[in-house]
């Protein structure tokens, strides 16, 4: 650019010197933003520029240099008087740093802190900060804020790290929790099992790192950090879930001889990795080691086994130990008892499911819309209708609202055995609790109805359905639009052949 096309000469000479003023003062600025924020506003002054012409005149000689550092600079006698009015207690700045919802903003009056003489932070100071930047992914501040913490021979406590692990975690950085074990072993501080645990989940939580989580399961102890049950348990649900049973129950059989005693989610976890891969016999084998231990399986373990044996078909089995559960400790859950119900169901056993619904009521644990849906569904797909309309009509005294698929399977059920009347009943228990049949249903049934050859009954049905009150949501009026005429013409047409 020539110096005829220089924007200064082009009419722009004062956007040109607010932008050189801006810049060559720009850490000036800074500078008074924060003192307007550390400073008491009964101490406040108003800084004074520096004089114009040091803007213009500025050389680059040493001489020069050193004259416009003392003209920026106050004396050391007046910076000293003043330290402690302008930035105040280690315990304000604490507060300042904490009430500042931008994390660089927080760390520039850290930074301006530090700067003066004689000034210390407080350990609480570094922990608030190091938070604040953690939640904005500034990760190498923390860093640098750690080795500051490690040169100055702060005492730092394990909460410290704790809060560094689970901002970590949050963050998804599997390579930065493990190289956080190896830093805590550089300051005065013994790592924990917890803070072992966390980077363990941390890691075990990519595929690519379980080795490493392993190999630092295998070394804790060589740091004084002893695994604890919960450790164990990280690594074997890691292993199970990636395929690698064998490992898992080596972990397993290996907590015996450590004296670190298994807790009932060491052995669900083991009978979940089983079932998924069908061993559902091996499953069951834990669940009695786990009673004869004198362990209580949690409701959850009862779920993992009832659901595997009953798709193995094994319903004989599960009942047994639905059964069983409530003598071992553990009541029947709604999930326990719906799981078997479904299982009888998909065996065409609605019969059985029917007689786990009377156990529920009869122990306390009233069946729910998945129950009386599951149940009605499987007597319908056996042709168990008069059964299906009796649980059907309990279901919706209940306040439960049958699904559209269960209430047309039951009335199309009824249709195709020529039970019309039954049909129309089950059509009128759903108007009356106001439920809207869908329109398929009532195309069904005005074609079935007009099949009849008894007009007379046609009518009475007809009527015994329109004196239940309709009200706007009922799907009537879809199917009715469409149906009117049809309904008419096949009328008609059984009228003149009589």
């Amino acid at each position: 650019m020539t110096p005829d096309q220089s924007p200064c000469l082009m009419g722009n000479e004062s956007v040109c010197l607010s932008s050189v003023l801006l810049n060559m003062h720009k850490p000036f600025l800074v500078t008074c933003r924060i003192l307007l924020l550390t400073t008491p506003p009964r101490t406040r002054t108003v800084p004074i520029l520096p004089k114009p012409q040091s803007l213009f005149f500025y050389s680059s000689s040493p001489h020069h240099h050193q004259q416009h550092k003392r003209e920026l600079e106050p004396s050391d006698s007046h910076s000293n008087a003043n330290t402690k009015s302008l930035i105040g207690s280690p315990s304000r700045v604490q507060k300042l740093i904490a009430s500042q919802s931008d994390p660089l903003l927080a760390k520039e009056i850290f930074d301006y802190a530090s700067r003066q003489p004689n000034f210390q932070h407080s350990y609480s100071s570094y922990l608030i900060l190091i938070l604040k930047l953690g939640r904005a992914k500034y990760f190498s501040f923390i860093d640098n804020l750690l080795i500051d913490l490690k040169s100055k021979n702060y005492p730092v406590t394990p909460t410290l790290f704790s809060y560094i692990i689970n901002i970590y975690r949050e963050a998804n950085l599997p390579d930065k929790a493990l190289k956080i074990f190896y830093t805590i072993l550089k300051f005065d501080c013994n790592p924990s099992p917890k803070h072992l645990n966390g980077i363990l989940e941390i890691l075990v939580s990519h595929q690519n790192y379980i080795k490493p989580a392993f190999d630092l399961f295998k070394d804790a102890h060589t740091y004084g950090v002893f695994p604890n049950t919960k450790s164990y348990n990280i690594l074997i649900r890691a292993f199970c879930l990636n395929g690698q049973i064998s490992m898992a129950y080596s972990l397993f059989n290996q907590m015996f001889k450590r004296d670190v005693m298994p807790d009932v989610e060491s052995y669900r976890i083991l009978m979940q990795a089983l079932c998924r891969k069908s061993q559902v016999n091996g499953a069951v084998d834990l669940l009695e080691d786990m009673l004869n231990k004198g362990y209580v399986p949690d409701a959850l373990s009862y779920t993992t086994l009832l659901n595997s044996l009953c798709r193995k078909k094994k319903l004989r089995e599960a009942y047994k130990l639905l059964c069983r559960m409530k003598v071992k400790g553990c009541n029947p859950d709604i999930i326990h008892y719906n799981t078997v119900i479904l299982g009888f169901c998909r065996e065409g056993r609605a019969m059985d499911a029917c007689k786990v619904l009377e156990d529920m009521e009869s122990n306390g644990c009233m069946p729910n819309l998945v129950s009386y849906r599951t149940l009605v569904g499987g007597l319908c797909d056996q042709g168990m209708f008069d059964e299906a309309k009796s649980h059907l009509k309990e279901m919706m005294m209940k306040g439960f609202s049958p699904h559209f698929a269960v209430s047309n399977a039951l009335i199309k059920g009824f249709c195709n055995v020529g039970k019309i009347e039954e049909a129309c009943g089950v059509v009128e228990e759903l108007l009356k609790h106001g439920e809207a049949p869908h329109t398929e249903t009532w195309v069904m049934m005005v074609s079935r109805i007009c099949e009849v050859d008894d007009l007379q009954r046609i009518g009475e049905i007809l009527d015994k359905v329109k004196k239940v009150e309709l009200k706007g949501d009922t799907r009537i009026v879809e199917a009715g639009i469409g149906l009117e005429e049809y309904l008419i013409k096949r009328t008609q047409q059984k009228a003149w052949k009589g």
